[in-house]
């Protein structure tokens, strides 16, 4: 499958600093409400967007990368609260399974693609897995659960684990492995751990705004290389 034109979003303006660095003969288009960056990155043509946090925000930018910018994978690149041991802070999912962890699942199964959780392509999983390892990040390939709500506490924390046991929690990637499945586009989620998704992390990043720069710029560096990985293949 042709992978020349990638689309790589990310929900905030940190997430896809380090990527927007990377591109060389860059011009910017603006279309929906959301300024999409286009350029080059080690021979591919790359559209990034910073899309906003939560499903809805996701999921029009990642239809605008498909059907408007061509795109013919799309990453995103971001940070996430780990609900797994196997990890820790600064170690980084590549999904392999993606899930909503408040929806009506079977409902929304019912239109194509006809999924209640959406697979990750497996080449741009291995380049992703390679990257990792080139930079000696720690990683798992694992299942990501999005929901459009901050988790920053116990309680709501062990109700996702019973639902879906999931390896961390954020808020897009759901919905942008949605709109690629629609679209039989490739994708993969790549997320840096910044909390626990318990009290510590509502304590750390929203009561003391703690700096997130550094996850987010683990998450674009294996996002980078990975590119650099799928133009080798």
């Amino acid at each position: 499958m042709s992978m020349n034109i990638i689309g790589i979003l990310g929900a905030m303006p940190d997430e896809i600093a380090l990527l927007d660095s990377k591109l060389a003969d860059k011009r910017e288009e603006k279309i929906g409400g959301c300024t999409f960056y286009l350029g080059t990155m080690h021979g591919k043509s790359i559209v990034l967007c910073c899309a906003g946090m939560g499903k809805v925000n996701s999921a029009a930018a990642t239809q605008l990368l498909i059907t408007h910018f061509g795109a013919e994978a799309v990453v995103f690149s971001g940070i996430a609260g780990s609900m797994t041991g196997k990890i820790g802070i600064g170690d980084v999912v590549i999904s392999d399974t993606v899930v909503y962890h408040d929806a009506e699942n079977r409902m929304i199964a019912e239109a194509y693609p006809h999924m209640q959780s959406f697979k990750a392509d497996g080449a741009l999983i291995r380049a992703a897995e390679t990257a990792c390892a080139d930079a000696k990040v720690n990683y798992i390939v694992g299942k990501i659960a999005t929901g459009d709500k901050f988790i920053g506490d116990a309680e709501t924390k062990n109700a996702i684990a019973a639902a879906c046991a999931p390896d961390c929690v954020e808020m897009e990637g759901a919905a942008v492995a949605h709109v690629a499945a629609k679209n039989d586009t490739p994708f993969v989620i790549l997320r840096a751990m910044s909390d626990l998704a318990d009290e510590s992390a509502y304590d750390t990043l929203v009561v003391k705004q703690f700096d997130i720069k550094e996850y987010c710029h683990t998450a674009a560096t294996i996002c980078a290389d990975m590119i650099e990985q799928i133009n080798s293949r």
